[in-house]
């Protein structure tokens, strides 16, 4: 529970060097000094206020958070849930490599400005970004933990990497609904053979009764509040048995 004497976070938006130009992140701080931090990976829509809120949470929880804003290519910032169709190109755009560059660039920063290294760092996203923290996940070691919340493209699609799954040294955490019609389930099948044939530390939870982005109360026809609370109660205990807070 956090402590209501604690004191308040705050927020603000910091600019990091990328190789492919500056890239504006979201940086949500506790209130008291804190070694663990979290990358939080957008949805389809932007770094937006149901981004920057999720943000918050993790603020609240005793981590600094940051956000990047993975569109800073294309200048497009943020859109709306209604603009699906306009979103699916732009997400289609980003593949392995510029999501690599864009989350090494928020570790390079993470610990030449706070002091924090990749290994008291975890990397979580949604939906498109959930694609990409499994991404970062194959491409970058040493990190304490990924949490994947409803990730399509992971397992197929043209920028699937789950051929790269032994490459992963971190804890993975997955949240899929399994009435997703973007994560089927022989592509929850396929992970889970993957993963264990890599020999990771994971665990992947399929959530009856949920569709894809069940965990987003932004978009209250996709909520469920039950299978959202227990994928956020289960991200809470796994982040702070392999990333707890300093003694």
């Amino acid at each position: 529970m956090n402590d209501p004497h604690a004191p308040a976070i705050s927020a603000d938006w910091v600019t990091v060097p990328t190789g492919d130009g500056p890239m504006r992140v979201y940086a949500a701080r506790p209130g008291a000094a804190t070694d663990r931090a979290v990358v939080v990976l957008q949805e389809a829509f932007g770094v937006n206020d149901h981004i920057q809120d999720i943000a918050r949470r993790f603020a609240a929880r005793g981590f600094l958070a940051l956000a990047p804003d993975l569109f800073h290519r294309n200048g497009v910032g943020t859109l709306g849930y209604e603009q699906h169709a306009e979103a699916m190109p732009l997400i289609g755009a980003i593949g392995p490599d510029a999501i690599v560059t864009d989350v090494r660039a928020v570790l390079d920063h993470l610990a030449a400005a706070e002091g924090i290294d990749a290994d008291r760092t975890a990397i979580t996203g949604f939906c498109f970004g959930g694609r990409a923290a499994f991404t970062a996940a194959t491409a970058i070691p040493g990190l304490a933990a990924t949490v994947v919340f409803y990730g399509p493209g992971i397992a197929a699609g043209p920028h699937a990497v789950l051929d790269r799954a032994k490459t992963i040294d971190a804890p993975l955490l997955l949240h899929v609904g399994a009435e997703d019609p973007t994560i089927p389930a022989e592509q929850v099948r396929a992970i889970d053979t993957a993963l264990t044939g890599a020999g990771v530390e994971f665990e992947q939870h399929v959530y009856a009764g949920a569709g894809h982005a069940f965990a987003c109360d932004a978009r209250p026809h996709m909520y469920r509040d039950e299978q959202a609370g227990t994928a956020w109660h289960r991200t809470w205990a796994f982040l702070d048995h392999h990333l707890p807070p300093a003694a």
